[in-house]
């Protein structure tokens, strides 16, 4: 599974959350650095569930978790064999 976007927004989000922690409060961008790391937060959460929203059944029941990938058949399977 391609996951490694949600990673990088979480790793970001991280990334400004403690940013925001080590930054004086009297700062006026600080309060900015916490809404970004909390819509980071959310947009990670949002594509680590993206390919199980999407995911596919073949006539089988194996769930293909690639929307854009041709589904299989078992006719497919065996004229390839």
């Amino acid at each position: 599974m391609k996951l490694q976007k949600a990673v990088i927004a979480i790793l970001l989000a991280a990334v400004a959350l403690v940013v925001y922690l080590m930054s004086d409060e009297d700062n006026s961008w600080s309060k900015y650095l916490l809404e970004l790391s909390g819509f980071l937060f959310m947009l990670g959460g949002f594509l680590f569930l993206y390919p199980i929203l999407f995911s596919r059944k073949d006539k089988e029941g194996c769930v293909e978790l690639d929307p854009e990938a041709p589904v299989q058949t078992e006719e497919n399977r065996n004229s390839q064999e």
